[in-house]
């Protein structure tokens, strides 16, 4: 049924009601040829009269009044499709679906997740956990988290924050084989490499002094693999030392099973993005998940890597091994 087919439904209630095509009118804010015209359209399509007029009166058909109940339930089930519809506009409410990197959607965005679904409990969101770039358009995504600057212009793009990795390595570890001072230092200790499938090589560790010398650590280890909680796992196990993101690592340094070594050097990470679509039509409960990322994320990422800020623990200094 088209918008126009409605309206004229609801004329030809409208006059039936009132009796008078001057009366419906007035009620409708139209002319008394519009109230007409709308009627003998909706006459045409149903290829019969409904009413019956002369200047004097008018009065329904037998068809007119066999059809007026059925077009009254008509603007019923319309008005009450509105009410419902205003109702889930009005808070957010039903399915999102939300794609982001598997580290940081494991660390960062579940723990916010919950907290969004147990505030607003009429919300349910579908996360997918993965690497890929998934394009939310073609996808069906309501959002997408990115660990890198956008490339789509059809997508609205807003920069969460910029995240940095830390080199990390367990107490035993430590205690057997000594704590690198300097970059160069790594030589002698099992390094553990993010490996990267797609080009078959190794993420270099790029280290900044607090003079702004940059030193490059380009080599992979005995084991190497290609997610950074894998890493960070070995790393608790006395694998070695792994170079992984400071959100990731921040629970394990807390707890004492890791401890970060060259704490004066700086290692950036990728800058973290939250991409959506167009801001036109989008729903509270898009609005609600979008709001919420921007302003909780960054506050998270803070306070998981306030515990590197602390001053180091002196380690145990213990004879120097190679690898």
């Amino acid at each position: 049924m088209t918008l126009d087919s409605l309206h004229a439904i609801a004329v030809f209630v409208r006059v039936a009601e009132c009796g008078s095509f001057t009366e419906a009118a007035a009620r409708l804010g139209m002319s008394t040829s519009g109230i007409s015209k709308s009627l003998i359209r909706l006459e045409s399509r149903l290829g019969c009269r409904l009413v019956n007029r002369t200047t004097r009166s008018l009065h329904l058909t037998d068809e007119g009044r066999a059809l007026l109940g059925q077009f009254r339930q008509i603007l019923d089930d319309v008005e009450q499709a509105q009410v419902v519809l205003s109702s889930s506009l009005a808070k957010p409410s039903g399915r999102l679906r939300l794609q982001a990197p598997v580290s940081f959607g494991q660390v960062v965005v579940m723990p916010l997740l919950t907290r969004l679904t147990n505030e607003m409990p009429e919300l349910s969101v579908d996360v997918e956990l993965n690497d890929r770039s998934a394009d939310p358009a073609e996808e069906g995504l309501d959002a997408a988290i990115r660990l890198r600057p956008p490339s789509d212009s059809r997508l609205i793009a807003r920069k969460l924050c910029d995240s940095r990795h830390v080199a990390v390595a367990s107490p035993a570890y430590l205690k057997r084989h000594g704590e690198p001072a300097t970059p160069d230092d790594l030589a002698g200790h099992h390094c553990m490499a993010y490996y990267v499938p797609q080009t078959d090589r190794y993420r270099p560790w790029q280290f900044t002094s607090a003079k702004g010398q940059t030193v490059v650590w380009n080599r992979s280890g005995r084991l190497n693999v290609n997610n950074g909680r894998a890493l960070l796992l070995a790393a608790i196990d006395g694998a070695g030392i792994a170079l992984v993101p400071d959100y990731i690592a921040s629970d394990a340094v807390r707890g004492g099973k890791l401890r970060p070594v060259l704490r004066q050097y700086r290692v950036a990470g990728p800058s973290v993005w939250l991409l959506y679509g167009e801001r036109r039509f989008q729903l509270p409960r898009v609005r609600a998940l979008i709001e919420m990322l921007l302003a909780e994320v960054p506050r998270s990422i803070g306070e998981l890597a306030a515990v590197f800020e602390a001053p180091a623990a002196p380690v145990a200094k213990a004879r120097r091994r190679r690898a």
